[in-house]
């Protein structure tokens, strides 16, 4: 038998696993890794940190194959030269074929207290921890949320909707929110945010955090919770593996996406380099050419020596329930229709993947 190694549940390795496991061979046997029992629409825990979903609508059951294993626990350490993945309970799962696809935590930029002082929307646990706090907070309170990209924008919306009570502030960096997308978009989002009550502070610099504290430009400005949404890095076990990183800390691939020089182990989605931000869509269109090549060798063929490049379809957020923006086929979207088209992606997403 030859054990293939999936680290992490995450949206590249489902791909992997809806791919080869209607044609695979009798001499694989597949070992999922997770600390949690199910896959997670990641895409949405900002909605759950909101309040506006349940947990239940963002699990997805992991799907089952009589050679298909799950072991559940936190990976500690991968050792390339050994072919082991090492748990934190001290449980060693030796490999042949290994992908990671751990994902990605939160990049705190070296602002003192920002890992201590505030709360994330990164995990599903930690999302639930976001929950509980933002549910829990007296009427009229103040949230801060650090970073205006996608994720800091739908948490926003979704959260004045869920508590029109709160004093939501969402600080940016940029002269504009949303700069990766056309300024008609940035726009829109900003003006749904004036109407709705929301407070844009641009230009912002966070030089540090506290309790109930977050210091812009050094300016004291009270909070009473504090969410980050700015910025990813890879996990830490990819982190301190000794390969080859880019200037964000991901893994330089071949074309086959793997760890050069080392054939048999993949790196998919959050921590891999690839010419795009990352994505879910980003994950699984790498997922499903990092499929072929291990179809073609356990075969004993060669995979392609090379791949046309991954197209995305596009970007769709969402601004609350019945209004959102997004980039389709490079066109701009605002209003009623990107919100409709994301609830329809979600929805395929969930109902017709094949598990």
């Amino acid at each position: 038998m030859r054990n293939l190694v999936l680290l992490g549940g995450g949206y590249g390795n489902m791909r992997i696993l809806l791919r080869i496991l209607p044609n695979l061979p009798e001499h694989i046997y597949i070992t999922l890794i997770d600390r949690i029992p199910y896959h997670c629409l990641k895409t949405e825990y900002y909605a759950l940190a909101a309040g506006t979903i349940s947990d239940q609508h963002i699990r997805v059951p992991f799907p089952e194959h009589p050679h298909l294993s799950y072991v559940f626990g936190e990976v500690q350490k991968i050792d390339l030269h050994h072919e082991v993945v090492h748990l934190q309970d001290g449980t060693c799962i030796p490999y042949d074929d290994l992908v990671i696809g751990l994902g990605c935590e939160d990049k705190y930029h070296g602002v003192p207290g920002a890992d201590i002082f505030t709360y994330s929307i990164q995990t599903i646990d930690k999302a639930r921890e976001t929950y509980q706090k933002l549910s829990n907070l007296p009427p009229h309170s103040i949230v801060g949320v650090v970073g205006a990209g996608l994720s800091g924008v739908e948490l926003a919306s979704e959260l004045v909707e869920s508590r029109p009570d709160l004093h939501v502030k969402l600080f940016d960096r940029g002269t504009r929110i949303l700069s990766m997308f056309p300024e008609r978009l940035s726009h829109y989002v900003e003006q749904w945010f004036h109407s709705h009550g929301v407070e844009l502070i641009r230009q912002s610099n966070i030089t540090k955090v506290e309790e109930h504290t977050l210091y812009n430009h050094d300016e004291a400005i009270h909070c009473d919770a504090i969410v980050w949404t700015a910025g990813i890095q890879p996990n830490r076990v990819v982190r301190e593996l000794n390969v080859e990183k880019d200037n964000q800390g991901r893994v330089v691939l071949t074309p086959q996406h793997h760890i050069p020089n080392i054939e048999n182990v993949y790196v998919v989605g959050d921590c891999a380099s690839l010419p795009h931000a990352p994505s879910a869509q980003l994950a699984e269109g790498q997922a499903e050419q990092i499929a072929q090549v291990l179809q073609k060798r356990w075969k004993g063929e060669e995979p392609p020596s090379e791949f046309p490049p991954i197209k995305l379809k596009g970007v769709l957020g969402s601004l609350g329930k019945k209004h959102g923006f997004g980039l389709v086929a490079d066109r701009p979207l605002t209003g009623r229709v990107p919100r409709l088209l994301k609830s329809g992606v979600l929805w395929m997403y969930k109902y017709h993947n094949g598990y």
